[in-house]
């Protein structure tokens, strides 16, 4: 039987800045775990990639997805204000387009997914690629690292 191929896969040659981000969760593991603790992450190891961060608190039964918080270039393309909403509730835009489908590919998967979009045909959107990385906590990923990088 062949595999089937996974949704949102990881780039074979990420961005550097992406890179760091995911060596950085890579370094959070403990052990032989394949996903970091949750309560090990620290934003303030990547203070120049802040503003293009964010975090998601997931809910398991049923699963839900939550914003935590939003890096300035991130939230600035938004329509309204998103921190402290549920994903099922808002509308999101560039570069949070299909953000809700990765998360729960990244859920199901339990390991990093990449989102790539390419530049908007009008012009006004630089393409980017979206690394979506799970953390362990309370039995469970409970929360998601959002890193976005512009193409």
């Amino acid at each position: 039987m062949k595999a089937t191929p996974k949704p949102y896969p990881l780039p074979a040659n990420p961005s550097p800045d992406l890179a760091r981000v995911l060596d950085y969760w890579r370094g959070l593991l403990r052990g032989s775990a394949e996903i970091p603790f949750s309560d090990d992450l620290s934003l303030e190891n990547l203070p120049d990639l802040g503003d293009r961060l964010g975090i998601i608190d997931v809910f398991e039964k049923p699963e839900r997805f939550r914003i935590a918080s939003l890096g300035a270039q991130i939230a600035a393309n938004q329509s309204s204000p998103v921190a402290d909403k549920f994903l099922d509730e808002v509308s999101l835009y560039y570069p949070l387009e299909f953000l809700r489908s990765q998360c729960s590919a990244t859920m199901e998967a339990g390991a990093p997914t990449c989102h790539s979009q390419g530049a908007s045909a009008d012009g006004l959107h630089a393409g980017y690629d979206r690394l979506v990385l799970p953390l362990w906590g309370n039995g469970y990923i409970n929360l998601l690292l959002v890193a976005v990088d512009w193409q």
